[in-house]
């Protein structure tokens, strides 16, 4: 990683990818998407979160399923025209979209928790680790049945996975993105403690009104 502290004639280029990246980040697919299809505005329920999670309280699967893969989206674009210019490039195009979906400067600093958007990066920077990343979800979820647990236990174990398939700076990168989401989900972690965190519903029964 470059001294981003050294001549600015060296270090513009990193500066211009760290602000087109958390520009980038920072586009709020499921406020948008939620508007355009007339169901208001999301932050307004559920969580009060832009990300597809929050979004599929609306009801509404596709407009859900469009804000994930939007989001995953950004962090993976942000990371390969990143990744044109170096290695080094990436790794802060990674961070600095994660940044902006979760603290979008348009929304007054509040925006998503960050799950989407940081395994897009994932996706960009290492399939192998991004598939790792994803089964880390999915055994969990078929265990515990809880989201959020899932998510947070997948990103836990992304650092190690990027020690041992990439190397250490992206390990390093890793363990930043998993401390943003962490912070991101404080709210959801409490609920985990108290047991009172809602899990993935597996009937197609609708609950009772």
């Amino acid at each position: 990683m470059p001294d981003l502290l050294g001549s600015f004639e060296y270090t513009w280029p990193f500066y211009a990818c760290a602000l087109a990246a958390y520009l980038l980040g920072s586009i709020p697919f499921g406020l948008v998407f939620t508007r355009l299809a007339g169901l208001g505005d999301v932050r307004k329920i559920g969580s009060g979160s832009i990300g597809a999670t929050n979004v599929l309280r609306t009801g509404n699967k596709l407009i859900a399923l469009a804000t994930l893969i939007c989001d995953a989206g950004k962090g993976a674009a942000a990371v390969l025209i990143a990744a044109r210019y170096g290695p080094d490039m990436a790794v802060i195009a990674a961070a600095c979209s994660l940044l902006g979906h979760c603290f979008p400067v348009w929304l007054k600093f509040k925006g998503g928790k960050g799950v989407a958007t940081a395994f897009g990066t994932l996706i960009a920077l290492s399939p192998a680790v991004a598939a790792l990343a994803g089964l880390t979800w999915l055994a969990m979820a078929v265990l515990f049945r809880y989201s959020s647990l899932s998510a947070l236990t997948a990103c836990l174990a992304a650092p190690s996975y990027m020690e041992w398939l990439v190397d250490r700076q992206h390990a390093e990168l890793a363990a930043f993105m998993a401390v943003l989401i962490f912070i991101r989900h404080h709210a959801n972690i409490r609920r985990l403690l108290k047991g009172e965190e809602s899990k993935i519903n597996l009937s197609k029964k609708k609950p009772a009104a």
